[in-house]
């Protein structure tokens, strides 16, 4: 049994700034990938990006992108 390769917090950044350049501009989709995007690029770790997560408004895209960054942190996004 193998384990999932483990993406830091630049390799999930990359993986939500693609997400968001395939999302329709003004979309939920699309706010909330490209907030994951820059919070992983701008944080230390996975912690401090989820910590920093918390902060984002409006409430709708808060939920979407924490979703989002879950999804991605454990290596089952697409």
């Amino acid at each position: 049994m193998t384990a999932a390769p483990h993406m830091d917090n630049l390799d999930l950044a990359t993986t939500a700034r693609e997400m968001a350049d395939r999302s329709p501009a003004g979309s939920l989709d699309h706010a909330a990938a490209t907030s994951v995007a820059i919070t992983c690029a701008t944080t230390r770790d996975v912690r401090e990006a989820r910590a920093a997560l918390d902060g984002i408004t409006p409430a709708s895209v808060r939920e979407a992108a924490l979703e989002l960054f879950g999804r991605l942190s454990a290596g089952s996004a697409g």
